[in-house]
């Protein structure tokens, strides 16, 4: 049997999905502005701050925006840092992050409206749209909204581009379809998007395109000069990033084996003798996690088993029925399942959950990644209980339909009644931070009073809100990203700066001990669970 033809998005659909999904992002905005959720997640923070300091640095250059994460996010994010207000309060990210959002829910419809009827794909769409956790971080700086967009595109644009290249040329008097090379440069160009969003998307980009080339070889069209010139720009991109930390920090692989990696970060923080994390080498385990997380994510608790199976049987009828043999290939929505099993286990990225030990919240949102699976999985079971009513019960289809929708939204309830998942970390990352986000602003403003224009040394990488809470600007800062600058404050601190902030164990206080002179301690901060942190003078300073 033969592919059925594409039912097309019509306007009026294309136009409510936008409506609905816009009015639920605005809605999750305004909430989690008025609570003040836009900065809880300390990493949100960190973006935003390595965007701003491209141009409000001592040193403004592309090096800072730094080795570790991937640029794009901080490129989207550079416009709107700039209004002081937007960077501190962290409004200059729900731009960005909304769109990638409206983005996702419109590729996310276009993609079930292949095979579903508006009715099962509008479920899929309100189960994924309305997700708590989702609609919570498409209001901050974090980056998964974005890539969660760019694996629902590429599943999108790889799903025509396969129906294109099967279709081959249309009669005259009917309309050409989409061209198999325009399609082939528009996934290139989501995957070198993905590329410079997260790590993910470099395992994503050699899966997608080994999968185009293989479907290229079968048809013996592998010469095409399309095909090599975008396989070109995609390889280009990891390499960019390459050559970026080997000019910028002298080490290619700067970003894996650099002071901020992942790896680095795990070494200093494992125990001696112990496991970092209970995934440590064990992918079965890893594996576990990373379902557990998605099914939080996804499901209120009670429902997580039913949702996972209900949308693997989806998925797996959907991909073994002729009519959707097109199907197989958006199957890359489930990708992140095998990437985080490994990832884990072997790439010093710890899951932690509330329900296993150690019984906490740490990049529980990893998660999130498998709900456009989910989602569309749903769908087509969705579609197989319809199907049934409509088959033996037609009278009942809008009841069932009814009830279906119902209990999307019921889980919807379920979820902000047992307080999503993300969110919670969120708030436990805030927590942390929240004392000396109060406290050390304002001393460093009832110093700055005397002397407005005082530089202050200190390292910007732990805590970045403080400068902007403090109301200064960067680069009146001599922080870590001023790499010459800020080694040779370290040398003598009172000589360089008149105000020194320095934190148990970093690099200013070890400076601070080595060369106490002409610096006098005007205040001690201590947190629950963090480093210490000492205010210091210089004498110079009145």
């Amino acid at each position: 049997m033969t592919e059925e033809p594409h039912p097309r998005v019509t306007r009026p659909e294309a136009l409510a999905v936008l409506a609905l999904c816009a009015a639920a992002s605005g809605i999750a905005i305004l909430w989690s502005w008025r609570i003040g959720a836009l900065l809880n997640y300390g990493d949100a923070v960190a973006h935003l701050h390595i965007a701003r300091r491209v141009f409000d640095s001592r040193l403004p250059r592309l090096t800072q925006l730094g080795s570790v994460w991937l640029p794009l996010p901080h490129l989207l994010l550079l416009p709107f840092v700039q209004v002081y207000s937007w960077w501190a309060t962290g409004w200059a990210a729900v731009v960005p992050s909304a769109l990638a959002y409206l983005a996702a829910c419109a590729g996310l419809y276009r993609l079930a409206r292949r095979w579903l009827r508006p009715i099962e794909a509008a479920l899929a769409l309100a189960f994924f749209a309305l997700n708590p956790n989702l609609l919570y971080l498409q209001t901050t700086a974090m980056t998964e909204p974005l890539f969660v967009c760019e694996m629902v595109w590429v599943a999108v644009l790889l799903v025509e581009w396969r129906a294109s290249l099967a279709a081959g040329p249309a009669p005259k008097p009917a309309p050409k379809p989409a061209k198999p090379r325009r399609l082939l440069w528009a996934i290139a160009a989501v995957l070198v998007a993905a590329v410079f969003t997260r790590y993910d998307g470099w395992v994503l980009a050699l899966g997608v395109w080994t999968a185009i080339g293989l479907a290229l070889a079968r048809r013996g069209r592998l010469r095409s000069p399309a095909f090599w010139l975008a396989s070109a720009l995609v390889v280009a991109a990891p390499i960019a990033w390459f050559v970026y930390n080997a000019i910028g920090f002298h080490d290619w692989l700067y970003f894996q084996r650099g002071p901020y990696s992942a790896s680095a970060i795990e070494l200093r923080t494992a125990l001696p003798g112990y496991p970092p994390h209970p995934g440590w080498h064990n992918p079965w385990v890893s594996f576990l996690f990373f379902v557990k997380a998605a099914e939080m994510d996804a499901a209120a608790r009670a429902w997580g088993n039913t949702l996972l199976g209900l949308s693997l049987a989806g998925a797996l009828w959907a991909s073994f029925t002729a009519k959707k043999r097109l199907f197989r290939w958006s199957l890359l929505l489930w990708f992140p399942v095998p990437f985080y099993a490994y990832s884990v286990a072997y790439g010093s990225v710890p899951i932690f959950l509330p329900p296993w030990w150690p019984h906490s919240w740490y990049n529980t949102r990893y998660g999130l990644e498998m709900l456009a699976a989910f989602a569309l999985g749903l769908g087509f079971a969705a579609q197989i209980m319809l199907g049934a009513v409509r088959e033996f019960k037609p009278r009942w289809v809008r009841l069932a339909a009814a009830m279906l929708f119902a209990a999307v939204a019921l889980n919807t309830v379920q979820m902000l009644r047992e307080h999503p998942l993300v969110y919670v970390e969120g708030l436990k990352n805030i927590e942390s931070r929240r004392q000396f986000e109060i406290e050390i602003p304002a001393a460093l403003r009832a110093e700055l009073a005397a002397w407005p224009q005082a530089a202050i040394l200190m390292d910007t990488s732990v805590y970045p809100n403080l400068v902007a809470f403090t109301g200064i600007p960067l680069r009146q800062t001599i922080n870590e990203s001023d790499l010459g600058i800020f080694d040779e404050a370290l040398q003598a601190p009172a000589a360089h700066a008149q105000l020194v902030l320095a934190f148990d164990g970093d690099a200013v206080d070890k400076a601070v001990k080595a060369h106490p002179e002409g610096l006098v301690l005007v205040r001690h901060f201590t947190a629950h669970g963090q480093a210490s942190g000492t205010l210091y003078r210089s004498f110079d300073l009145p």
